[in-house]
């Protein structure tokens, strides 16, 4: 039985615990500042919590010593801190970070590390690289990657047509810093929250538009290649256009502390969401040019026997999924691993993986 830590006690590292837990294949404990977090965490025979400030740094290496891996489901700012760590501790790393800055230090402390330090292994970042390093290889050479994703609420009922659906602080630091890009073969940083399109999946118009952070690494990885490659996040019709005006008009991207109590006093939560993940790759093969497209939705459902809503099953599925490739032996077990390194058939065959399946999305929405 393998020993991981969980940095984050909120819904995200929740999920993670019990998913891992589950499988009788995993000892986890859990750790957080908040003794009241902690408090809510799914009770099991193979989780444990512990109140720890995760900001210092003697007790959680102390805490990591002996352990397999740990995983951060703590807020942006607090995962550098996390790596630093884990790499003093000598332990594997995995986060679920989108933060652009903070995996560049990632990457840096890995450089010489004895584990692997994996960063972005959530939905977008995580999943959708995996999936469009998939679609890039079938070409001889490429012309565009776009990439989609949006955690969605089932039934919008106001006029953002959003429901808070994870962490309010990584929401609004994708709202507002820069975004990476490619641009006629150049790799450039571009706006957050323009260029808006729309594009219709199963009759149901969306709009998308420019966020940060959900290209991950594989920009870099495939610079040179590729004349066109984009990020944006899917939201309904309207909703840029409300969070625009809540930027700039009321200049609330200088005061993050009044938007995010704003939005969670205003947005209620909701349990019934929807994940959208839609990539389109052209390219020529056999002096053809194509296009290759994956498009999934995967709905909330019961895991492990507890209701989750669809971003928690897929954000813990992306991190739960590389941590048992890991462990198995089919990931890198030292060093600095992009998640463009890992295998779609590998990772979908896996047991947490499988959760990404339309077969399991279909399952959990009729259950």
């Amino acid at each position: 039985m393998k020993e991981v830590v969980v940095a984050g006690a909120g819904k995200i590292g929740g999920a993670i615990a019990l998913m891992l837990a589950d499988t009788g294949a995993y000892k986890v404990l859990v750790v957080d500042r908040s003794a009241e977090q902690t408090e809510r965490v799914e009770r099991h025979p193979a989780i444990s919590t512990a109140v720890l400030d995760i900001s210092s740094h003697a007790d959680l290496v102390a805490t990591l010593k002996g352990k397999f891996a740990v995983l951060s489901a703590a807020p942006f700012n607090l995962t550098g801190l996390i790596a630093e760590a884990a790499l003093a501790a000598g332990v594997h790393y995995l986060d679920l970070t989108e933060d652009v800055a903070t995996t560049k230090k990632v990457e840096a402390l890995a450089e010489n590390a004895e584990s692997a330090f994996i960063p972005q292994c959530g939905l977008a970042p995580g999943f959708i690289s995996i999936v469009a390093n998939d679609l890039a290889k079938r070409f001889d050479k490429l012309d565009s990657v776009r990439m989609r994703v949006g955690a969605l609420p089932q039934y919008p009922s106001n006029a953002l047509n959003y429901n808070l659906t994870w962490s309010t602080d990584g929401l609004i630091n994708e709202y507002i810093e820069p975004c990476e890009a490619i641009v006629e073969g150049k790799f450039i940083t571009v706006p957050a929250m323009e260029e808006r399109e729309e594009f219709s999946l199963d009759g149901v118009t969306y709009e998308a538009f420019n966020t940060s952070g959900g290209l991950g690494t594989l920009a870099k990885s495939l610079e040179g290649r590729v004349r066109t490659m984009n990020y944006r996040t899917i939201r309904y019709p309207g909703h840029q256009a409300i969070i625009k005006a809540l930027l700039n008009d009321l200049n609330l991207k200088n005061r993050r502390d009044v938007l995010k109590d704003l939005f969670e006093h205003a947005l209620p939560a909701t349990m019934q969401d929807v994940v959208i993940v839609f990539v389109t790759v052209c390219g020529w093969k056999d002096d053809r040019y194509l296009q290759e497209t994956y498009a999934n939705k995967v709905y909330s459902g019961v895991v492990a026997g507890r209701k989750m809503s669809a971003i928690q099953i897929t954000t813990a599925a992306g991190i739960t999924g590389v941590l048992d490739l890991l462990a198995n032996g089919k990931l890198p077990t030292k060093g600095f691993v992009r998640q463009e390194e890992i295998a779609l058939a590998d990772f979908l065959d896996n047991r947490f993986g499988q959760f990404y399946s339309p077969e399991a999305a279909r399952l959990k929405a009729a259950g």
